[in-house]
């Protein structure tokens, strides 16, 4: 594993606050490293997540991507020692900045989470595509005991997977809940037993990756509702100009693999948007 700047093409050391990134084709892993502060997100490491995710979404080998934290520990929140940073310009602030461009990731992205996902931890989980959680995973939502506002993108896409009432609850008593809670209310999709975790997100990323990159990534933009017509319109085309369904029926009545011929990168820059 090496360190995003590394990645990217720096030659860095690895710091005690960092994101690590691990790329296995097709799926990328992003750790929260941050151990001494229990994988509190630092104002760097917030400023630095929208490069790194820049790099993945262009690279071709990369068809989904997995964010966790080190060390049995998801994210504790933000680190409050950069405070003033992270209050500056309201919903413009690095943090929401972040935030939305991991919402806005064209590929699926999978939270896996483990201990603690509390503050600017559930915010990052929260904006990830899908979420397994381990059953010892703790998850809150605290600006209220701090004295803070909880970002108004942060609030309504907390509101709009878990309902008002429990987004309500959560940001007016900032209690922790369990795993167990947290699945009733729909914050994770699936609770497993810590020890298997990590095979069930490897199960789920091939079984996401295996399908046609071209279905996906449309109800990916069609579900968040950043597809309007002339974009679903535009998806329509290129599952029939590309192939891509042809293939796929005829892999089905062959009962064999598919071999989708799409690719994000047949597509102009004009055209594709976000998409990479």
């Amino acid at each position: 594993m090496v360190t995003a700047a590394e990645w990217i093409g720096g030659r860095v050391s690895v710091a005690d606050a960092e994101l690590l990134v691990e790329v296995a084709a097709p799926v990328a892993t992003v750790v929260i490293h941050n151990p001494t502060r229990r994988n509190a997100m630092t104002a760097a490491m917030w400023r630095r997540l929208p490069a790194v995710l820049d790099q993945l979404e262009a690279d071709p080998a990369v068809r989904a991507l997995v964010l966790t934290g080190a060390d049995g520990t998801f994210c504790a929140g933000a680190d409050l020692g950069d405070l003033d940073e992270l209050l500056d310009a309201g919903d413009a602030s690095i943090a929401v900045t972040a935030e939305e461009r991991l919402a806005a990731f064209a590929k699926p992205t999978v939270a896996a989470i483990r201990g603690a996902c509390v503050g600017g931890g559930c915010q990052l989980a929260v904006a990830c595509d899908l979420r397994l959680a381990a059953d010892d995973a703790r998850f809150g939502v605290p600006p209220a005991r701090l004295g803070l506002v909880y970002p108004a993108p942060t609030t309504r896409r907390l509101a709009g997977l878990v309902g008002p009432s429990t987004a309500k609850a959560l940001l007016f008593t900032a209690e922790l809940i369990d795993a167990g809670r947290a699945l009733r209310v729909g914050l994770v999709d699936e609770v497993l037993p810590a020890a298997a975790l990590s095979a069930r997100v490897g199960a789920v990323t091939a079984a996401v990756t295996a399908q046609s990159r071209l279905s996906v990534m449309a109800a990916k933009e069609i579900v968040d509702g950043r597809a309007d017509d002339a974009r679903i319109a535009w998806w329509y085309g290129q599952a029939r100009a590309s192939g891509e369904a042809r293939e796929g029926v005829a892999a089905a009545n062959e009962r064999r693999a598919a071999r989708f011929p799409w690719s994000p990168s047949e597509a102009g820059p004009a055209e594709t948007g976000s998409i990479g």
